[in-house]
C-alpha cells in the first residue's frame, strides 16, 4: 500500500472557487469565518460555546436517544451522545443523501474526515470533547438521485413509488434488490458480509432513514459516530423563530441574494438560487415549496393556502411539517448542533459561501468550512500495468483525448512534433519578407498569405501523422484507456460513481481501516492510494 497526493487544482476536477478557497485568496475572505487550520478551532469553540445553551444540549441528547431506540450502538457512540450534554463538547459534522447502500465512495470519505478531525482535535484540546456527526438528508425529495448504486459497472436500481421526504420512504420491495445485489457480491467471505449488511439494513428496517442509520452505524460505530435525523419535531421546534423570519421577512432571500451578487461579480458561479421563502411544506407523502402572494401563503402545486396567522399557528403547532431547503438547512443544522466545522464536497461548500451574511444577520456563528478528503483508489494490479506502460497515475487525470495524444507522442518511434520544420519555414519566409519590402510593398501581403498556407500544410501533415501513429499504436492506447476507464468511470472521478462494495469485496474491512489511517482531513490535497 502506498499514498501520493496532488493539488486539487492539478486534478482539473475542482472549481476555481474551491481552488481559490484552499489557496486562501483574499477575494474570498469575506465569505467565510475561520479558515480550517488546527489553530483556529479554539476561536471557533469559544464562539460557539457562548451561543449554544444547556437547554439546546438537553433537547439534542433526548431526541438522539429516541432516534437510536431499537438500534444496537457501540459504547463509543453512547458515550459521545452523553458527552453532548456537557458545555465543553462540540461536533464536527458532515451530511449526505440517503443513497441506496451509501451510493458513491465519497460517503466514506466524508465520514472518515469528520472522525479523523474529531480525533485530532481531542488530542489538541484535551480539556474539550469533539464528536463526529453524520447528518442524514432525510428531508430530500430527489429520489432519482439516491435510488441506485454502481458496482462492477452494474447499476443496481430501486424502482419504487415515491413522494415526500425520502427518509420516510418504505423499504418494501428492497428484498428483491437484496437478491440482485447478492448475486453480484458473490459467495466470498467479504461478499457474504456485504449481503448480510444490505439485507439487514433494507429488509429489517421499515423506512429509508432507519436503514441508512443502520448502515452508517455498522460501518463506523467503533469510532463513535453520531447519526442525526433532522426531520424531528422537537429539533425543529428550536428552529421555529428562524422559520418565522423566513416566512414574514424573507431574511434569507435578501441576505443570500446580496452575498451571491458579490460572489458572481468576482466571477464565481451561483450554486443555489435563493427563493423568497426557502421552506417546504412537509405533511405525509408530500414536500412542496411555500410561496407568498398578496399576504397569503400557498403550498405550490396544491390547493393548500394559509393566512399569515394560520401559517404561524401551523408552524408553532406542527414544526415538523416545515422543511428547510438547501440554503436554509445549514442554518437549521447550526442552530440545533454545537457544531464547529462542516465537512463537505466542493458543491456543498459553494452554497455555504452564499450564506455568511445571512448567518451574521440572524446571529448564528458561521462554522469552519472544510473540503472533505478526496481519494482515488488504485488496485496494485492496475498500478503495475501503468508502470509497464511507463505512465504515472497523475497523467490519468487528463481528459482522455489529451491522454491518448500525449501517450502517442511518448511511445511513437518517429518524431511527430514538426516544431523544427515550422521554425525553419519561418526563417525562410523572413528572407522573403525582406526581399518584398525592398521591391514592392504590396508583395508583402502575398508573402504572408503563402507563409500561412505553408504553415497550415505542415500542421495538417502533423495531425495526419499523429492520427496514423494512433492507428499503429492502437493496442497500447486501448490498454491505457481501459485503465483510465476503470479508475475514472464515465470520465469522472471514481469517488463520484463507484460504490464502496466494489473495493470491500477484495479488501474487506481493511478498506475502512486504510482510509482511517491514511487520510488527513486538514491536508487539503487529493490522495491517490494504491491498495
Amino acid at each position: 500500500m502506498s499514498k501520493t497526493t496532488l493539488s486539487y487544482a492539478e486534478t482539473g476536477y475542482f472549481s476555481r472557487l474551491i481552488c481559490d478557497y484552499i489557496a486562501e485568496k483574499s477575494t474570498l475572505t469575506s465569505f467565510y469565518g475561520n479558515f480550517p487550520e488546527i489553530e483556529n478551532f479554539e476561536k471557533q469553540l469559544q464562539l460557539k460555546q457562548q451561543s449554544f445553551t444547556a437547554n439546546s444540549r438537553n433537547t439534542l441528547v433526548a431526541q438522539l436517544e429516541k432516534q437510536y431506540e431499537g438500534f444496537k450502538i457501540s459504547a463509543a457512540t453512547q458515550e459521545n451522545i452523553k458527552l453532548l450534554k456537557k458545555n465543553n463538547t462540540f461536533t464536527i459534522t458532515t451530511g449526505h443523501q440517503l443513497n441506496l447502500f451509501t451510493g458513491p465512495l465519497y460517503f466514506l470519505y466524508k465520514i472518515v474526515s469528520v472522525i479523523n478531525l474529531s480525533e485530532a482535535l481531542n488530542a489538541k484540546h484535551p480539556a474539550n470533547n469533539f464528536v463526529p456527526v453524520y447528518w442524514m438528508a432525510t428531508e430530500d425529495h430527489d429520489f432519482d438521485e439516491i435510488n441506485y448504486f454502481t458496482v462492477k459497472d452494474q447499476k443496481i436500481e430501486w424502482d419504487a413509488p415515491h413522494g415526500g421526504a425520502v427518509g420516510e420512504l418504505s423499504t418494501n420491495g428492497l428484498a428483491e434488490i437484496a437478491e440482485k445485489a447478492s448475486k453480484i457480491f458473490g459467495e466470498s467471505k467479504n461478499g457474504k458480509q456485504l449481503q448480510q449488511l444490505f439485507t439487514e439494513a433494507y429488509t429489517k428496517h421499515t423506512n429509508l432513514a432507519d436503514a441508512t442509520r443502520y448502515l452508517g452505524n455498522e460501518l463506523f460505530k467503533e469510532y463513535g459516530l453520531i447519526i442525526v435525523d433532522g426531520n424531528d419535531t422537537e429539533l425543529k421546534r428550536a428552529f421555529v423563530p428562524y422559520a418565522e423570519k423566513d416566512l414574514l421577512k424573507q431574511v434569507s432571500y435578501h441576505k443570500v441574494t446580496e452575498t451571491t451578487e458579490r460572489l458572481t461579480q468576482l466571477g464565481y458561479n451561483e450554486q443555489v438560487h435563493p427563493r423568497d421563502i426557502n421552506l417546504f411544506y412537509l405533511p405525509n407523502g408530500m414536500r412542496e415549496r411555500i410561496v407568498e402572494r398578496e399576504g397569503l401563503y400557498y403550498v405550490n402545486d396544491t390547493a393548500i393556502v394559509f393566512t399569515k396567522d394560520e401559517i404561524l399557528k401551523e408552524l408553532n403547532e406542527h414544526p415538523k411539517r416545515f422543511s428547510p431547503n438547501a440554503l436554509l438547512r445549514p442554518l437549521y443544522q447550526e442552530v440545533i448542533l454545537p457544531n464547529l466545522c462542516y465537512v463537505g464536497g466542493g458543491g456543498e461548500l459553494a452554497y455555504w459561501f452564499q450564506l455568511k451574511d445571512y448567518f451574521d444577520a440572524v446571529a448564528v456563528p458561521f462554522p469552519i468550512l472544510l473540503l472533505r478528503n478526496s481519494v482515488l483508489l488504485v488496485p496494485e494490479k492496475l498500478s503495475d500495468k501503468l508502470n509497464k506502460l511507463d505512465v504515472s497515475i497523475e497523467r490519468l487525470f487528463q481528459k482522455q483525448t489529451e491522454l491518448k495524444t500525449a501517450f502517442t507522442h511518448q511511445i511513437s518511434d518517429v518524431e511527430i512534433d514538426f516544431s523544427t520544420q515550422r521554425e525553419y519555414l519561418k526563417q525562410q519566409f523572413e528572407a522573403l519578407y525582406t526581399l518584398a519590402k525592398q521591391t514592392d510593398a504590396s508583395f508583402v501581403g502575398a508573402v504572408g498569405a503563402q507563409e500561412q498556407k505553408q504553415l497550415k500544410g505542415i500542421n495538417h501533415l502533423e495531425k495526419r501523422l499523429l492520427k496514423a501513429q494512433k492507428r499503429k499504436l492502437a493496442d497500447k492506447l486501448q490498454r491505457l484507456t481501459a485503465l483510465q476507464d476503470s479508475l475514472f468511470p464515465k470520465q469522472s472521478l471514481q469517488e463520484r460513481n463507484t460504490n464502496f462494495s466494489e473495493y470491500y469485496l477484495p479488501y474487506g474491512a481493511n478498506l475502512l481501516s486504510t482510509l482511517k489511517e491514511e487520510l488527513d482531513p486538514l491536508d487539503m490535497s487529493f490522495s491517490v492510494i494504491t491498495l
